[in-house]
């Protein structure tokens, strides 16, 4: 990889123009079921829209910022149904990642079933940046990787489009 490609994905997005997509098409990832903000919505949390200092984090001014500076960010989310439990999870709160400035849309897998799709969760950056986001077999981060191979970069910008056409936007999407 040449060593001028940014290796954070906060370098990734600060150096984003345009467009930055996310495909997520995993069901669930590791989260951890004690403590934390999953166990805390298990156990009957819901974050309060109107409560916006309450549920922000750093995440959310780092796509703020992109966002301000007109840079397009869209997450399509491949799910199975009945959902997982995590899925719903990510459903409660997706209005955090709307509020940042994130457009973002559901496809049912039976829907995506005959897209050419990548073997690993992406994030595009201007079209001409992948990140890959490797995940274990317990939904464990493996490590990102990253890669302008024009190849790539081509399936991915490829895959998301198809898969962002047919997906349903998250306030018409009905959880199932």
């Amino acid at each position: 990889m040449p060593s001028n490609v940014p290796q954070t994905f906060r370098e990734l997005l600060d150096g984003c123009a345009q467009s930055a997509v996310h495909l997520e098409m995993r069901d669930v990832y590791a989260v951890d079921y004690e403590q934390g903000p999953f166990a805390d919505w298990r156990a009957g949390f819901r974050h309060n829209p109107a409560d916006r200092a309450s549920w922000w984090r750093p995440w959310l001014d780092v796509v703020t910022e992109a966002a301000g500076r007109g840079v397009t960010i869209r997450r399509a989310r491949i799910v199975s149904e009945p959902v997982s439990e995590y899925t719903r999870y990510l459903y409660d709160n997706t209005f955090t990642n709307v509020a940042a400035g994130e457009h973002v849309r559901w496809l049912p897998r039976r829907r995506a079933s005959d897209l050419a799709l990548p073997g690993n969760d992406f994030w595009l950056f201007d079209g001409r940046l992948v990140q890959w986001n490797h995940f274990g077999g317990d939904g464990s981060s493996q490590g990102p990787e990253v890669t302008e191979n024009p190849a790539a970069v081509k399936l991915c910008a490829d895959a998301f489009e198809a898969a962002w056409a047919r997906a349903t936007p998250h306030e018409q999407y009905e959880i199932r």
